[in-house]
């Protein structure tokens, strides 16, 4: 077979949490290219409609749909799961994307002055709901589908924090009191290294099954974010920048295809080279 035909994603049925936020329609866009169909799972129903609206005017029809579901509720994965079957008789890739991801350009509420000291538990419950469990749950459900199929693939979206501590200099600011510094909340840590344990177990628990589990750990993505601290963040980068939107899509593509077809288990970091330092 040609090297690049195993690149293909013809018709294959590709479910991603998270599917409406800025990194889960890249992955989206990685699957539509390459022949695959983009399931966009979110709950939020707006901001699905939204990119299933892009997505129809530059694609057409066909190439991605939407649900809206909870992954911390499993009855609302399932719910999706039946609807997936019935339509398409598969379901050959789950991208476990979903997180209340703390982001220094958004307004989150886990990303703020809340020092570990007085992280709210309700916050810890809620984030570890979305990031960790909703993954556990989804890997259930697909997972048992696919394993029952003898093919598929699950690929974790962690992160160089799933690696590495967060540095929180690179959050603060001068002349702030300690207390109302802004901090990288302890749940963002705790679950993207998490989610590398999940990787590890699922890999060897589906071998011989046929289904495969990876995990790639990017790092941050430039998004209009303060100068001052995009600064911050490249010095501690050695190609001394945050990565393009862009830059992860073909790295997904592979992982999800089978181009890996040899790899379980793995963690790919893609962070320009912070990790090494």
């Amino acid at each position: 077979m040609d090297v690049l035909e195993n690149f293909k994603m013809d018709q294959k049925i590709v479910v991603i949490t998270g599917g409406a936020g800025l990194l889960g329609r890249k992955h989206a866009e990685a699957v539509i290219e390459a022949g695959g169909v983009a399931v966009l799972s979110d709950i939020s129903g707006d901001a699905l409609e939204h990119a299933l609206n892009g997505f129809k005017a530059r694609y057409g029809e066909g190439a991605c749909e939407g649900h809206i579901a909870d992954i911390t509720d499993k009855s609302s994965i399932e719910s999706m799961k039946d609807a997936l079957l019935k339509k398409y008789g598969h379901i050959d890739v789950l991208i476990n994307n979903a997180a209340n991801n703390p982001k220094m350009e958004g307004s989150a509420a886990n990303m703020g002055a809340v020092q570990f000291e007085n992280f709210p538990v309700s916050l810890w419950m809620d984030d570890i709901a979305v990031g960790l469990t909703g993954a556990f749950f989804c890997a259930q459900v697909f997972g048992r589908v696919m394993s029952s199929q003898g093919k598929g693939v699950i690929l974790n979206i962690s992160s160089d924090l799933g690696m590495i501590a967060p540095d929180q200099r690179i959050y603060r600011k001068e002349g702030v009191a300690e207390n109302e510094q802004t901090v990288k909340p302890v749940t963002y840590s705790v679950i993207k290294h998490g989610l590398l344990g999940l990787t590890k177990y699922l890999a060897t628990y589906y071998a011989e099954k046929g289904v495969r589990c990876n995990a790639i750990c990017p790092a941050g993505v430039w998004n209009g974010q303060d100068e001052t601290f995009v600064k911050k963040l490249t010095n501690l980068v050695p190609m001394g920048r945050m990565a393009d939107p862009d830059e992860y899509k073909s790295t997904i593509l592979y992982l999800i295809s089978d181009a890996s077809s040899y790899m379980t288990g793995s963690i790919v970091v893609v962070d320009g080279g912070r990790t090494c330092w």
